[in-house]
């Protein structure tokens, strides 16, 4: 009960500022709110970011066309309404590794079966038909086209993979 309480007590106090910040700005005299001072303080008042979202806010500043003093108050904003620290950004790179490896290793598995249909012998009814022929006996089938599509496909993955690697380190 007294948790119940002590919840309600807090509820009222942040209500209670709430109301004595709005009073404040209508008894103060008229001052100049731009685009820049309502952005700052719509990023004060907003929710905790998640650790990945904070982490492109911070890159977002680096890329923004400001003064490092500004920068400077903006990274100040971020790091105040928010917690970051060595273990939040180790399991950020640790998960952008792990899905480097899962998709290198997946295009890796794509590249491997692509070949091995391709250079393997497949039993005549698993040929389809034949598309080019070299000669009487022998052409490009159905199923080396369909090969050769899992075979692009698994070097797409590694590439994409390794592209999306270097983009975010």
């Amino acid at each position: 009960m007294e948790q119940i309480t002590t919840f309600q007590n807090k509820e009222v106090t942040v209500d209670h500022h709430l109301k004595d910040f709005i009073l404040f700005l209508n008894n103060s005299p008229k001052t100049i709110i731009n685009k820049d001072t309502l952005d700052e303080t719509t990023i004060t008042i907003s929710q905790p970011l998640t650790s990945v979202e904070l982490v492109a806010e911070l890159r977002k500043v680096d890329d923004d066309k400001l003064s490092r003093l500004e920068k400077l108050d903006k990274i100040e904003v971020l790091l105040n309404n928010n917690f970051i620290d060595t273990k939040i950004a180790k399991a950020i790179n640790f998960k952008k590794y792990f899905d480097f490896v899962l998709q290198g290793a997946i295009g890796i598995v794509m590249l491997t079966l692509g070949f091995a249909m391709i250079f393997l012998p497949a039993p005549a009814y698993f040929e389809m038909f034949t598309i080019f022929y070299f000669n009487a006996n022998d052409g490009f089938t159905l199923m080396d086209l369909i090969s050769l599509l899992i075979v692009l496909s698994g070097i797409f993955l590694m590439v994409k993979s390794y592209f999306r690697l270097v983009e975010n380190s």
